[in-house]
């Protein structure tokens, strides 16, 4: 059996190279244009150069996405990025369009493409449609469930391989086709910037009472009738495995690195697991508590057991019970000094949780903290400064000193 892939999402550099030191097999990432996250951070094309050759060192894969929906002005100056990528060896590109596949096919003909949620890839037939233009692989929409897809599989090439999210993030909107950023705020969706409208809070208005204001009331607060949960799929990894799909896929370019390494370790975990027990699978209640530790909403399985049962009607706020306070960047043996740079303010005396890419977490106190002049100092308030701490537990770079929220 062919082992499922784990891809992770990459907002930038650093998160990249964090979600492969945690397990992941592959990145997706978006370039500064033509990438349906035009608010991350992304990456210029010396930085995808970096990264990629990081992920191969490590036979590892990079895959960029084109899943914009383009107007005619966007296609200027698309085939001489197409050919640089093609250059810089991007072991994929992701698109929605068929203009922008005919492009690819057009001025890199051997590169491998994807074809993006957002194409409403909700069965075999159009599935089938795109491997015959020459794509390698469909990610499918949110909206199918375990049963739709694994009659999708049985029904396409075997060489055809399937990608579905299984965890962050899910759009109110049919596959992330949604109008109302466009309409509202004048910044498109389907271009890349999304105002993120659906998880506003609403209030009705009566044709014959203009200015009246009226709460759609789930309780004292109003409701926010748009705003949906956040998907999480790690208890249910042999039924994901068993419905024939070929990569998970973990939503969230614009989240932290802390999500990235938190949310990819356990998922790692909870697929090596799988494969080496067999039918004596068993699942760790702890993958679902290190899921939830990092910024989320409340998790549903979205569509995979049938259409999702409720939303989040009371608050579009995210729940976060632990704070990334700094990331190792190295570790002297000899004299048992870590160096950190300071994500959030860490006090000297506190005891944070090192969360680390291979094997269990532990905790440890912060007795002493220098910083770079070698001064003491009682806390680290500055954002990304450095600062070192002695332990004799042996850290590594980017592992990470967390902290629980109101400690």
């Amino acid at each position: 059996m062919k082992k499922v892939e784990l891809l992770a999402p990459a907002g930038n550099l650093e998160k990249l190279k964090t979600a492969f030191i945690y397990g992941a097999d592959a990145v997706y990432i978006g370039g500064e244009n033509f990438s349906l996250r035009a608010m991350a951070d992304n990456f210029s094309l010396e930085e995808m150069k970096e990264g990629i050759e990081f992920a191969h060192n490590l036979n590892k894969k990079v895959y960029v996405t084109i899943n914009i929906f383009p107007h005619n002005n966007d296609f200027e100056g698309l085939p001489e990025y197409i050919k640089k990528l093609n250059e810089i060896n991007v072991d994929a590109v992701i698109v929605s369009d068929l203009g922008i596949f005919s492009v690819v096919k057009e001025v890199a003909p051997n590169m491998e493409v994807h074809i993006s949620t957002q194409a409403n890839n909700v069965n075999y037939k159009s599935a089938e449609f795109w491997y015959k233009l020459g794509a390698k692989r469909v990610v499918l929409a949110r909206e199918l469930s375990l049963k739709e897809i694994k009659e999708i599989r049985e029904k396409v090439p075997a060489d055809l391989e399937l990608e579905a999210f299984v965890h962050g993030a899910m759009c109110i909107s049919y596959s992330g086709r949604c109008l109302l950023s466009n309409y509202m705020t004048n910044r498109d969706a389907n271009r890349g910037m999304c105002a993120h409208p659906c998880r506003y809070k609403y209030y009705l208005v009566e044709e014959k009472r203009p200015g009246q204001y009226f709460p759609v009331f789930e309780d004292e607060r109003g409701t926010y009738i748009m705003n949906s949960n956040d998907l999480c799929m790690i208890e249910y990894i042999p039924e994901l495995i068993e419905s024939g799909i070929s990569s998970f896929k973990i939503e969230g370019r614009m989240k932290s690195s802390y999500y990235v390494a938190s949310v990819v370790k356990a998922y790692r975990e909870a697929i090596d697991a799988y494969y080496e027990q067999g039918e004596n699978y068993k699942f760790n209640p702890k993958w679902l508590e290190d899921v939830s530790k990092s910024s989320h909403r409340e998790f549903s399985t979205g569509f995979y057991f049938g259409k999702p049962e409720k939303q989040i009607y009371n608050s579009s706020s995210y729940i976060r019970t632990h704070d990334i306070v700094g990331l190792v960047i190295d570790y002297d043996r000899e004299n048992n000094i870590a160096t950190i740079e300071q994500r959030n303010r860490v006090f000297k005396g506190e005891e944070v949780e090192v969360l680390t890419s291979k094997g269990e977490n532990f905790k440890l106190v912060l007795e002493n903290m220098w910083n770079q002049e070698g001064e003491e100092i009682e806390s680290a308030p500055h954002p990304q400064m450095i600062y070192k701490i002695r332990t004799q537990q042996q850290l590594k770079p980017f592992d990470m000193l967390v902290k629980e929220k109101g400690d």
